[in-house]
């Protein structure tokens, strides 16, 4: 495919990846840990880990030689794709949040505040939303999976 958002996903997996990056992102480093917070069963938690792995996503450590034991941890491209977690927590919030309330809330560090993970403009930092974007055609656009149609309808860059 030559959709980025495709590839991407291909990366991640299926819809267990994102809770467990979350996960490890939280802290919850070991593999039971992981069972028994996200409720999934040992051989998918295993393949998914692996494939995340495979991915470049998370890598495993040795805490423990004997018997050996192992956590795991983002790497640089897992740590890239918590504001991206963020920012799909922050709409299952809006719109499909348990009728008690959010069930994580997250603190800026640098400020200290509460805050809702939002996507901004890495130019002007304005908050984006679906109705002040345009989208171009990039270097990488081909008329092929992923973009068959899309490539005809964008328009090129003009930088």
């Amino acid at each position: 495919m030559r959709c980025s958002l495709a590839r991407g996903l291909d990366l991640i997996g299926d819809w267990w990846s994102p809770l467990i990056i979350r996960d490890l992102y939280l802290g919850v480093a070991r593999f039971d840990e992981l069972v028994e917070d996200l409720g999934i069963s040992r051989n998918l938690l295993t393949r998914r880990l692996r494939s995340l792995a495979r991915n470049g996503v998370v890598e495993k450590k040795a805490y423990q030689q004997r018997p050996a034991r192992y956590e795991y941890c983002l790497t640089k491209a897992g740590q890239d794709l918590v504001p991206a977690i963020l920012a799909l927590t922050a709409w299952g919030d809006r719109w499909a949040r348990p009728k008690e309330g959010s069930p994580i809330l997250f603190v800026h560090t640098d400020c200290g505040q509460q805050f809702q993970p939002q996507v901004t403009c890495s130019a002007c930092g304005g908050v984006i939303s679906s109705a002040n974007v345009n989208a171009v055609a990039g270097p990488g656009g081909a008329a092929k999976p992923g973009t068959k149609v899309l490539a005809s309808r964008l328009h090129p860059a003009t930088r």
